[in-house]
């Protein structure tokens, strides 16, 4: 459960970097804030109120949106985005580390 978390939160500061930096088309800017939005709006493919199909549109439609999304974006800003998480990663650990 913690691997899958933490590779949740890997993720979303990935696509957060992703929005924000100045290379990105609005295009997939765009996508991406429907891609966080769309299970918070009240009007949705499928109602949440519906016992589990309710949810699978969320997992369906979130993540494919993201990956259009990240497919608009020049591979050289995926990369370096990708990098950065990376690096704040590694010196997050180490300051945790160096706590203990």
């Amino acid at each position: 459960m913690r691997t899958w978390y933490e590779r949740f939160k890997r993720e979303a500061r990935f696509y957060a970097l992703l929005r924000k930096d100045p290379r990105t088309p609005r295009r997939a800017k765009w996508l991406l804030g429907a891609a966080l939005a769309y299970p918070f709006q009240p009007l949705q493919v499928i109602p949440n109120f519906i016992p589990v199909i309710g949810w699978l549109d969320d997992a369906v439609i979130v993540p494919g949106l993201a990956l259009l999304a990240r497919r608009m974006v020049p591979a050289e800003v995926v990369a370096d985005c990708r990098r950065r998480v990376a690096e704040k990663e590694a010196g997050h650990h180490s300051e945790r580390n160096d706590i203990q």
